[in-house]
């Protein structure tokens, strides 16, 4: 059992002392468009595949170049700690934790109105990444795939709508708060 609210907002965890000019600023109009709404995503990233050694239930591997984008919120310390440390690998410095400050209830909305787009490419990676004479980073890149597709069909939305209400009222909901529609 978890000592963490219903809800937890991951930037509680981020250290205060965290170099803004590497996780914050100039990240945004180069973000992955697989990245899940949240206050943690993705830019322009190396494509080493190191991001799952630290943060494997938050990050994984796709679009064109194959780069790191995060696909579920950090929910708990040690998350975000991983997180913390995937950026750290990341020889672009691709990662930033500002999109509290950067999505909007309607980019949110518009995201998850385009789903069906990141299920297809989920979708081909899948193929790719079980292809006979696939890899052991292959089969860790697989599972992840797989991870995000059941988490798309199941906990992404209210997910996205506590992110929604976050982003409406400062605050995480609450276990009694109604959640915002996406």
């Amino acid at each position: 059992m978890s000592d963490l609210p219903q809800r937890w907002d991951p930037m509680t965890s981020v250290p205060p002392d965290l170099d803004d000019l590497a996780y914050y600023g100039d990240k945004w109009e180069d973000r992955h468009w697989m990245n899940v709404p949240g206050p943690f995503y993705t830019g322009q990233t190396d494509n080493c595949w190191t991001g799952r050694l630290h943060a494997p239930r938050n990050v994984l591997y796709g679009g064109e170049y194959h780069n790191e984008f995060v696909y579920r919120q950090p929910k708990s310390p040690a998350e975000v700690a991983g997180m913390l440390a995937a950026a750290n690998d990341d020889p672009f410095g691709g990662y930033a934790c500002d999109g509290d400050s950067r999505w909007t209830p309607a980019a949110v909305r518009a995201w998850w109105s385009g789903r069906g787009k990141v299920e297809e490419h989920l979708a081909e990676l899948l193929a790719e990444y079980t292809k006979e004479g696939a890899g052991l980073q292959d089969a860790d890149a697989a599972e992840g795939v797989r991870d995000f597709l059941t988490y798309l069909a199941t906990d992404l939305e209210d997910d996205l709508r506590a992110y929604v209400f976050r982003l409406e009222n400062d605050r995480y909901p609450a276990a009694d708060d109604p959640l915002p529609n996406l």
